[in-house]
């Protein structure tokens, strides 16, 4: 085993202790995601219509926010992708994920923003790589290259600062160093449309 495996399997049973808490204590963790969420977006223009800021319960969340569809959704999000911010985050978003059409054959945009990129996305990656590093920690599994290649990738006729895409094309074009580092090919080959 070379140093560089040697030091991810070393980070990985660090990280493992936080996956197994989760595991075992799931609905502790849950809390925990949704209060963040709630008290993160609590001066939205969605935080403030449902009054996020005295909801504090899981209870009180389900009393006080209707479940919402994505027609319920899309005036808040075409708004987002129009520029306006603190309207669904409280970060810019200027990333959406573009649907490849569902029950109405349209597609739909999905916001993601640069906490949900590396919140979700990236740790979700890091977390499978832990997992898999507990199990055989002697592996070689990032000592060299991976083959990736990702969906269409194009600038919003919208505005210029909002772009989307498929999801694995706003994941590469947003990965971290260490990610590029071990794709191939290149991301600009990796990001073509055809």
């Amino acid at each position: 085993m070379n140093l560089l495996s040697k030091i991810i399997s070393f980070v990985a049973r660090l990280r493992y202790k936080r996956i197994y808490n989760w595991v075992n204590h799931p609905a502790a963790a849950q809390r925990q995601v949704l209060q963040s969420l709630v008290s993160n977006a609590q001066y939205t223009v969605f935080g403030k219509q449902y009054n996020f800021a005295k909801l504090f319960t899981i209870k009180e969340f389900k009393k006080t926010v209707p479940l919402h569809e994505y027609d319920d959704m899309r005036p808040y999000i075409e708004r987002m992708m129009a520029g306006e911010g603190n309207v669904l985050w409280n970060a810019p978003v200027n990333w959406f994920a573009k649907s490849s059409g569902t029950s109405n054959n349209k597609s739909k945009f999905i916001p993601v923003s640069e906490e949900s990129l590396k919140e979700n996305h990236f740790q979700a990656s890091k977390d499978v790589l832990t997992k898999y590093y507990k199990n055989f920690p002697s592996s070689n599994l990032l000592t060299g290259k991976s083959l990736v290649v990702g969906g269409s990738h194009q600038i919003s006729k919208i505005i210029e600062d909002v772009q989307c895409g498929d999801l694995s094309a706003i994941l590469m074009q947003n990965s971290p160093f260490w990610g590029q580092w071990l794709r191939t090919p290149e991301l600009s080959i990796a990001l073509l449309d055809e």
